[in-house]
């Protein structure tokens, strides 16, 4: 059976590694956050809509983003409620499950998909927020479903991946991918390759592409790699959603690379070392990383050469990085949301929301943001 750790565990088993025989004598201090620098003339965001849930545990990585369709916004509370906004007019809430929910939101084709740390999978009517049906799978659901032809793709945290008919609920196929001793607690979504194939990521650093109407897979590739002796070193999580851009797959691994593979000679273009449990942003040929340590990095697409390095955020514990217009946008411990020129990485801009932030979208150039307090907004560029 495979174990599931915390990431700040995590790194606190790895830095008592690296201490080694004498750490009962030496007391480990967590780096402190860079203090944020004073930025004359900034941008700022203009918020357009809030809500508040409750709030969930630091060491948990739940991922409760929101979702939108149709101009209605779908919200998840961690106590088992979801409920649909149009503006700030609420439509609906539902009580889904007494036993809380753990995933983010997935709306679509006219079903709000949520799930719980049980393995329970609920789905909602998107008009009434009445349940339609509800599915049992085999572990804890940390991460979005995907809804696409007529299928709820859902990856449980044991690796497997299920596939059941968003109209009745029935399961069309599973796919169990290996398991591995040790991984972070934590899954990443399951993305769309083209309009028949899935793509997943697992904990032992591979990539697989699945037929979303069969379930028989197309390929599979190895992304990254460990050289770390211990167990706890050899993490190598994929937790953040891979990126297809074109013709290139990108992905990042905790304790491992930024990959950029070449789907169609299905060759890996480059590799660089970098640790990251978060998705990469890519824009304008250019690839960027935020590495758990909070140093952003700069990658070009084809090439792999680095364009700009910035630790202006530096232990400021990032989310994923996304583009807004022009501006990329990441946010920090703090709540902050900082706005950095893409070109050189510099900060030129900075808002505020209550909370860690947790997860960035952009839907139809909005910034759709979730924190660790349970606030989640929706920002727009002035």
């Amino acid at each position: 059976m495979d174990k599931k750790i915390t990431l700040p565990f995590a790194l606190a088993l790895v830095t008592a590694a690296l201490v080694g025989c004498s750490s009962n004598k030496l007391k480990v201090e967590e780096p402190k956050p860079n203090p944020l620098p004073k930025l004359a003339q900034a941008k700022t965001l203009v918020p357009v809509f809030s809500q508040g849930v409750t709030s969930t545990d630091k060491a948990d990585p739940l991922r409760l983003q929101l979702d939108s369709d149709n101009g209605v916004n779908f919200i998840v509370n961690p106590k088992g409620e979801v409920a649909a906004y149009r503006g700030k007019q609420r439509l609906w809430q539902t009580r889904v499950s007494k036993r809380g929910l753990t995933s983010g939101v997935e709306a679509k084709e006219g079903v709000v998909l949520v799930g719980n740390a049980k393995g329970e999978l609920f789905a909602l009517d998107q008009a009434t927020g009445q349940q339609k049906w509800r599915a049992q799978l085999s572990g804890a659901l940390l991460s979005p479903s995907l809804i696409q032809e007529g299928r709820a793709i859902t990856i449980a945290n044991d690796g497997t991946v299920f596939a059941h008919d968003v109209a009745t609920g029935q399961q069309v196929w599973a796919y169990k991918m290996p398991n591995v001793q040790f991984s972070l607690r934590g899954q990443p979504s399951p993305v769309l390759l083209d309009p028949r194939t899935v793509l997943v990521a697992s904990a032992n650093a591979y990539v697989y592409a699945i037929d979303i109407i069969s379930g028989v897979p197309r390929f599979q590739r190895r992304v990254a790699v460990s050289e770390g002796r211990s167990d706890v070193q050899r993490l190598i999580d994929i937790d953040g959603d891979p990126v297809v851009a074109g013709q290139f797959l990108v992905t990042t691994s905790y304790q491992g690379q930024v990959t950029v593979i070449d789907l169609a000679a299905q060759q890996v273009v480059w590799s660089e070392d970098a640790s990251s449990n978060k998705r990469a942003e890519v824009s304008n040929d250019k690839v960027f990383v935020a590495q758990t340590d909070g140093k952003l990095v700069a990658y070009n697409l084809t090439t792999g050469e680095k364009t700009w390095e910035s630790d202006v955020l530096l232990h400021r514990e990032l989310s994923n990085p996304v583009m807004l217009g022009s501006d990329l946008v990441v946010g920090d411990l703090d709540g902050y949301l900082h706005l950095i020129n893409p070109d050189n990485g510099q900060l030129v801009g900075r808002s505020k929301t209550n909370g860690e932030v947790r997860t960035l979208r952009v839907v139809e150039n909005q910034l759709y943001v979730s924190t660790r307090k349970g606030e989640f907004t929706v920002w727009q560029n002035r």
